[in-house]
């Protein structure tokens, strides 16, 4: 049986761009960072906690009791995502949520016990996440980074 002829037209073969080297290319470079660092984290943080997971319980820990809302917007998740988190780190009993405590109409988020010593612990392992990932940069070039990194955040 003969193939039917593609209705889509073949683009012409583009000649490589000279000045497009992907191994430069920021996006790139910021991709390959985050698989380092991803790989660092996944093997020496405690309690399986991935890094959004940990991210939600350090703020909490950071700013206390918030609506579920607005803790995702202070660690940027969607809705859709920061309920999900919020629902398996209550399943594991990490946290709980509540009546929030300035305004009745909302629920706040907020450590259990039990979260409040695995994200305690889990901070000082953060701490030696960053300092692996930073290891190949000098101090300077350590905080120049950061503070690089927050321009663009």
């Amino acid at each position: 049986m003969a193939q039917k002829p593609s209705k889509l037209k073949a683009l012409p073969a583009a000649e490589p761009s000279p000045d497009y080297v992907l191994d430069a290319q920021v996006g790139f470079l910021m991709r390959v960072a985050m698989q380092r660092h991803t790989s660092i984290f996944m093997s020496n943080m405690i309690e399986d906690l991935t890094q959004t997971q940990f991210a939600v319980l350090a703020k909490l820990h950071e700013v206390g009791p918030s609506s579920q809302n607005h803790l995702g917007r202070l660690v940027y998740l969607d809705a859709a995502t920061i309920k999900g988190v919020v629902d398996r780190l209550g399943l594991r009993g990490f946290i709980t949520t509540g009546s929030d405590p300035t305004d009745r109409r909302r629920r706040a988020v907020s450590l259990t016990e039990k979260g409040t010593r695995v994200v305690d612990a889990a901070i000082r392992v953060a701490a030696e996440v960053s300092a692996k990932t930073l290891r190949p940069l000098s101090a300077e070039e350590q905080r120049t980074l950061t503070r690089l990194l927050k321009k663009i955040t």
